[in-house]
């Protein structure tokens, strides 16, 4: 396909093909979408969700939590505040460097997070369902090497 041939829409009406940076902003509309939907089926904002998703695995630093999310800290402090409210995270100083505070998951904030982890990862993986698996597994590496390259 080239640079101008036309690509069906969800409305059946053909528009031109667009490149890597307008798929990039599509694609990542596509994504908050999907936080959109699940954070309204379980009575969150899409940060929250992706908050909660991010913790699953384990307490995680503030630092890393504001570079995720790219929030500035006061914006994650706000964010962290209004979730720790609802009894879904706790903040822990870290034993090793008194400094660092770490977010956990509490037991209902574990069950949330897996939740919402879990309908997110169906709900992405389904978007790709019809792609073949190695390019799925191509794209998977392109990604994570765009990922990486942004800190």
């Amino acid at each position: 396909m080239t640079h101008t041939e036309a690509v069906p829409t969800e409305a059946g009406t053909a528009e031109p093909e667009f490149g890597l940076a307008v798929g990039l902003v599509r694609l990542a509309g596509v994504v908050q979408h999907v936080f959109g939907e699940i954070s309204r089926e379980y009575d969150l904002t899409s940060q929250q969700t992706q908050l909660l998703c991010m913790l699953v695995n384990g307490p995680v630093p503030m630092a890393t939590l504001s570079r995720l999310l790219h929030l500035e800290k006061s914006s994650l402090t706000g964010l962290v505040d209004r979730v720790e409210r609802r009894g879904l995270v706790r903040r822990q100083r870290c034993a090793q460097d008194r400094r660092v505070w770490r977010v956990s998951l509490t037991d209902e904030g574990e069950r949330l997070g897996n939740d919402t982890h879990r309908d997110t990862i169906d709900r992405l993986e389904k978007l790709a369902g019809d792609i073949p698996a190695n390019d799925r597994d191509q794209l998977t590496a392109l990604i994570a090497r765009m990922v990486r390259g942004t800190g």
